[in-house]
């Protein structure tokens, strides 16, 4: 957040202005002929996205000319900090307060660069004095969570582990004075025997992460994420290719942190728990193998028809713990089928939702922050397609269609009490860069679920 803004203008602040395409040439026409000349030679098209640096004139000092869409958004500006010198920048042009809070998030997201394992000191980059009319509040929590999720995710495995995610969780917990527990050990195996299963073979052992905050007598939302922490795909082994990014399988649970880091930090008024299966998929003398039969939580009997559908197993236990409370609102995330990504894309992580207006709500919410999701359906004639003749439920089933459906069925098995569930199949990952969204770990969906969750239980 210090990285990305500066305390105040001084009077070498170089000034931002921003302007739409079909306005440009009355703009064009107000400038000085010199502006205008330079403008012609070097070339400048009025295209979002395009940026060009005034020359100084006389005392005043150079001006930046960004060109933006016919709306302000989030990404109207979140391209300039990898354009710009370092220096610092103040956006001159008058934006409305919600305008103006969403330029600085959009300039905050394009701030964000890893850099945890470079050698030699960063470059500078620019800073922007925060817009006056801007909520600084909202702009600080938003960068913050999104830089919690992207750092989780591009930590390499070796040093994000189970422990380590544990760790995490647990920091984040306290920061906002919730209760954490987190189960190892023979407690973990006798209570959580699925995630037990799953985690076993790895040299870092499983954990079980589960805290709260908030006020009893409030709503009860319950997140539960995905804690991959890397995924060789078991004695189902993933070829090299499938296996370079699975760094990023707890892609799940890094969403949930940093939706828990925006709940907290905001003051929602909710009594909020979140639920964090952390394993490692890994291959031993002692991993869980294809034909194996594993008792869960909720008691529900899994025949383990691939190793690699490894996410649905540990979920089953978490899902089955949260769900035992009955939660008013119960949330999964999780990096869990190629399937998704096959029929969405990287960029629309898949939403399941039995409840239509907890579902259209989602994908408004999802609408107005540029934090899409797109819904798929629970369509129960497909739960046939994960039958077992020998355990309640296969965990991956023998037809290779609808993938991300029968994901989504397997999970539901899990939950009967809470009055809403939504399952969220997200990929977690920029696969390249976009202005403010660079190449690596990405927090999907966070920003959606918050909009969503403001407006069903905010004060």
């Amino acid at each position: 957040m210090n990285e990305a803004f500066a305390g105040r203008r001084t009077a070498s602040t170089t000034s931002i202005e921003l302007i739409a395409g079909k306005t440009f040439p009355a703009w064009r026409d107000k400038q000085s002929k010199a502006v205008q000349a330079w403008l012609v030679r070097s070339g400048f098209e009025p295209r979002p996205g395009a940026v060009a640096v005034l020359p100084a004139q006389g005392k005043a000092q150079p001006r930046v000319l960004a060109c933006i869409g016919e709306q302000v958004d989030l990404w109207s500006v979140a391209g300039l900090p990898g354009q710009l010198a370092a220096g610092t920048y103040e956006i001159v042009t008058k934006p409305t307060a919600d305008e103006a809070t969403q330029l600085a998030i959009g300039w905050g997201l394009g701030s964000y660069r890893y850099r945890a394992y470079l050698s030699g000191a960063d470059r500078r980059w620019p800073k922007l004095v925060m817009p006056q009319s801007a909520d600084g509040d909202e702009v600080r929590r938003q960068v913050a969570a999104a830089t919690l999720v992207r750092d989780l995710i591009n930590t390499p495995a070796a040093d994000l582990g189970p422990p380590e995610l544990a760790a995490a969780a647990a920091a984040l917990a306290r920061k906002f004075g919730a209760k954490v527990t987190v189960v190892s050990g023979k407690i973990l195996e006798r209570n959580f025997p699925a995630v037990h299963a799953v985690g076993q073979a790895a040299e870092k052992k499983p954990r079980l992460i589960d805290f709260r905050w908030g006020r009893t007598s409030d709503p009860k939302v319950t997140l539960v994420g995905k804690g991959v922490c890397f995924d060789t795909g078991g004695l189902d082994i993933k070829p090299a290719q499938g296996m370079r990014l699975m760094k990023k399988d707890m892609g799940g649970a890094a969403a949930v942190l940093g939706l828990a880091h925006l709940i907290m930090d905001g003051g929602l008024p909710v009594r909020l728990r979140v639920v964090i299966p952390a394993v490692e998929n890994n291959i031993a003398g002692n991993a869980y193998r294809p034909g194996d039969i594993i008792r869960t939580r909720h008691g529900t009997t899994v025949e383990i028809g691939n190793t690699d559908a490894e996410g649905r197993v540990i979920l089953a236990d978490a899902l089955a713990l949260a769900d035992e409370e009955s939660p008013d609102f119960l949330l999964d995330c999780a990096t869990l089928t190629g399937a998704a990504r096959v029929a969405l894309g990287p960029d629309l992580p898949a939403l399941f939702c039995g409840d239509d207006d907890t579902a259209m709500g989602l994908l408004g919410a999802g609408d107005r922050t540029l934090d899409p999701l797109w819904r798929l359906p629970l369509w129960q004639p497909y739960r046939r397609y994960i039958d077992s003749p020998i355990a309640d439920i296969n965990n991956a089933g023998t037809s290779g269609f609808a993938g991300a459906i029968t994901a989504a069925l397997f999970l539901s098995t899990f939950v009967a009490n809470a009055k809403v569930w939504a399952h969220i199949d997200l990929f977690g990952w920029n696969e390249d860069s976009r202005p403010g969204r660079p190449k690596g770990g990405e927090a999907m969906a966070i920003r959606a679920v918050l909009e969503f969750l403001r407006h069903r239980f905010g004060a």
